[in-house]
């Protein structure tokens, strides 16, 4: 399950479970909870891709692992955010562009991968309302925590709303429009050969779409 996962994604979940097992001993509860929860956030695509019999790029799942750890365990525990001003728009970016990946392949798997189904720009534009709608619900549940918990997830407020929310605009369109490039000229190369990847090897997801080939 492991075993064909990137060098880059073992090391973070090696370090990760170093930080487990070094804030255990050191007795730092609070530094061994957001490591742990960090090191089984990231696992839990591995094995939600076993449990649905799924193949998922392992590239991509180094992605989700790097944002995972980028976002929960140097953002909060090493403070980035605080520390580098650029650190919560290339976290938002990039998320926005596996979410707008995300979307197209779900929309893309709704038609069984006929790419005659729906035009690429329909496809690609559901697939960017998806990235952007999580976008908006990360947006509201940092301003939940905020007023109920009395955190300070939202930094600068109205600012820092909207700067996240441009990125998420920018990686959004990054990620739809890699998926129009494969519908639209078959692309295989960069983010569309994570999207020809994961076609290839789905095709029980695709029948539609492989039978017209």
């Amino acid at each position: 399950m492991f075993a064909g996962q990137t060098w880059l994604a073992k090391v973070i979940w090696a370090l990760l479970a170093f930080f487990v097992l070094d804030a255990l001993f050191q007795r730092n509860w609070p530094l061994a909870f957001v490591a742990l929860i960090t090191l089984l956030l990231s696992m839990v695509p591995v094995f939600a891709a076993r449990w649905a019999d799924l193949f998922i790029p392992p590239s991509f799942i180094a992605a989700i692992v790097v944002f995972i750890g980028g976002t929960l365990f140097l953002g909060e525990v090493f403070d980035f955010y605080e520390r580098f001003w650029w650190w919560d728009l290339v976290m938002h970016g990039g998320s926005a562009i596996g979410f707008g990946l995300i979307g197209f392949v779900l929309v893309f798997m709704m038609f069984q991968g006929d790419r005659y189904a729906a035009p690429p720009f329909a496809v690609a534009f559901f697939a960017f309302c998806f990235a952007m709608a999580i976008g908006a619900v990360w947006e509201i549940f940092e301003f939940g925590m905020d007023q109920i918990f009395g955190l300070n997830m939202q930094k600068s407020g109205l600012m820092d709303t909207m700067w996240d929310l441009i990125m998420d605009f920018v990686g959004a369109g990054i990620g739809a429009g890699a998926g129009y490039a494969y519908l639209r000229w078959r692309s295989e190369g960069g983010l569309m050969g994570l999207i020809h990847d994961f076609v290839q090897r789905n095709p029980r997801f695709f029948k539609r779409g492989n039978n017209r080939r």
